[in-house]
This record gives C-alpha cells, structure tokens and sequence, in this order.
C-alpha cells in the first residue's frame, strides 16, 4: 500500500457510506469523544460553529480562538464543554500568543481543525507585506500547526483538519510571485493559490508526520448557504460567476445545489472522528469521503493534481518556512 499521498496515489473513495447530504449528526453517529481535546480556528460563525457545537455534543472539550471574543461568546453561549481565547490569524505574535498558552497548559491536543478563512477580498497586505489570503488562509494555519505540534504529538494519535476548497480549482501556487507583488491582484486567484497551499501542505505534513502517528487532511465543505464568506464580494462579482440575476438575487439552480450548514461541516467531522482513517492521511476529502482526482473545474467535484505534486510541496514547505521564519521541525 502506498505509503503517501504523492501524485494523488491515494486519492480514491473509500466507501465510507456517507454523500453530500449527509449531515454532521450522521458522521458523528456512534463517535465517542470524551476526553478528547480539540482546538477549531473560526469556531463560532458558519460551519466552524456547527463543527464546535458536534464536536462537544461528541463529548470533547472545545477550544475556540477567536479575534472577536464579545462576538464568539455570544454566539457560543449554550453550547458545553467550549473554552474561548483570543487570537487574531493576520497577526503572527497573537497566534504564537494563542499556542504558548495552550502548551503551558501540558494538556494534548487531540484535534485540531484549521477552519478560519477569507475569500472574495480586495487586495490587502499583513504587516510583513503577505497578501491577506495566503496569510490567513494558508501561512497562519501552518504557523499555528507548528507551534501546536508538541501537544499534538503529546496525543499519541492526533488529526489535523485543514479546511480546503474547490476553489483551489481556481489556481495553481505561484512560486514566481505568491504576494501579487508584479502581476495585477485577482481575488479569485489569490483564493485560489492558498487553497492549493492548503492541499500541499496538508499531503507534506502527514508524509513527514506520520511516525509520530499524527494524520492530516485537507477538506472541501461545498458551496454552503449561510455563511460569512463572501460579506465583502461585490454584487459584480457573483453576477460575473453565475451566481445571482441582474437584480442580485440568486438564481434556483444555484441555490438548490447549496448544501446546509451541517451538510458542510460533515466531512471535517468525518476527518476529525472516523475510523476508517486510522490508515490513511494526506487525502483531500469531500462528501464525507476522499475525493477523486480531477484537473477539470467545471466538474465541481475532486481535486486537481497539481495540488498534490511532490516537489511542489517539498518546495513549498521550504518556502512557507522562509517567509514566516520557522523551522517546523517534526
């Protein structure tokens, strides 16, 4: 059996008797997480909410940072087993902030899902210069794995649950020029190239991790209704992608094939608790099982291989280490 996800040589469904309807309570059935320890990034809005709210009904205990803490309390009140703290993705020393705290704890970290992101943005730049997407989408959650990893390996069995999209569809990573810094900035491209990043690094980091039996996943949700994504997208925008009529409003066929707010969280769910993973890591997975390969956008399904090409992710990891300034030493 192959031993990576290289090339996409695992990439293939598995049975695991769930489809796109399917809904977190249907994943969750019979899971057991008591005791377990789990952080979620973007835990209380959209799916990330719904993913904190099964992930305790589970029996876990519940981790959320968040930027806005009036905001998470709020909308997290009445959910059990859910501890709030603070951490800002765009800011580096308030993530390192965030996971010291977690360490000093000496608790474990069974599970940790990296759901938090942005799309549909103008043009802005982090404090070191990162173009706003790739630096939450993709460099804040690399960060926050690497300063995570003794308690993740503390777990003697950890998972990490990157949330992807088919939007990496949209673009391959530019090696040439990551931060738009000599080509004209494209929303939709830059969503794209940290979505591929995601699906790289997610394949490298359970190659390199699995001795210390720690598995990792990169996840597509779907297209979800509800959620906070697209608050800064011009009306143009969805007009442009076929989304929405002259008059702004969104056209039947789009929104019948929407999935629901548990029907997106479902797969990271899936990823976080199911058994038939224990074998299996570095898979890009959607509908609550691995995705198939596929290079053509319009299929709305799979994902691409070059998101999944060995020497793009080695490359990368290299990369991603130089621009943040870290040695993820496994």
């Amino acid at each position: 059996m192959k031993q990576n996800n290289y090339q996409g040589a695992l990439q293939h469904p598995i049975g695991s008797g769930f489809n796109a309807k399917s809904t977190t309570t249907d994943v969750i059935k019979g899971v057991n997480l008591t005791g377990k320890i789990a952080i979620v990034t973007g835990g209380n809005t959209g799916i990330g909410l719904e993913t904190t709210r099964t992930l305790a009904a589970a029996g876990a205990t519940v981790i959320v940072p968040a930027r806005d803490i009036d905001k998470a309390s709020k909308n997290l009140q009445g959910v059990p087993n859910v501890e709030i703290a603070t951490m800002d993705l765009m800011a580096p020393a308030s993530i390192d902030a965030f996971a010291d705290h977690f360490l000093a704890s000496g608790r474990p970290l069974h599970i940790l899902i990296n759901n938090a992101g942005i799309m549909w943005v103008p043009l802005r730049r982090d404090g070191d210069g990162i173009e706003s997407q790739l630096a939450t989408n993709y460099l804040a959650l690399f960060r926050l794995t690497s300063k995570l990893w003794p308690s993740l390996k503390k777990a003697n069995g950890a998972r990490v649950i990157n949330v992807s999209s088919h939007g990496h569809h949209f673009a391959p990573f530019n090696f040439e020029d990551p931060n738009f810094l000599h080509r004209e900035y494209e929303t939709l491209q830059g969503y794209g190239q940290s979505k591929t990043a995601v699906n790289l690094f997610s394949m490298e980091l359970d190659h390199r991790a699995r001795a210390s039996n720690i598995r990792v996943y990169a996840v597509h949700p779907g297209s979800i209704g509800g959620t906070e994504l697209g608050r800064e997208a011009p009306l143009e925008l969805f007009q442009k992608m076929g989304f929405v009529d002259a008059a702004g409003k969104m056209l039947p066929e789009v929104a019948a094939a929407l999935k629901t707010i548990p029907q997106g969280a479902a797969t990271t769910i899936w990823c976080a608790s199911s058994p038939l993973l224990n074998n299996i890591g570095g898979v890009y997975c959607e509908d609550a099982d691995i995705a198939v390969l596929c290079s053509d956008i319009s299929h709305q399904k799979g994902v691409n291989p070059y998101s999944l090409d060995e020497t793009a992710a080695r490359k990368l990891w290299t990369l991603t280490e130089e621009m943040t300034g870290l040695k993820f030493e496994i």
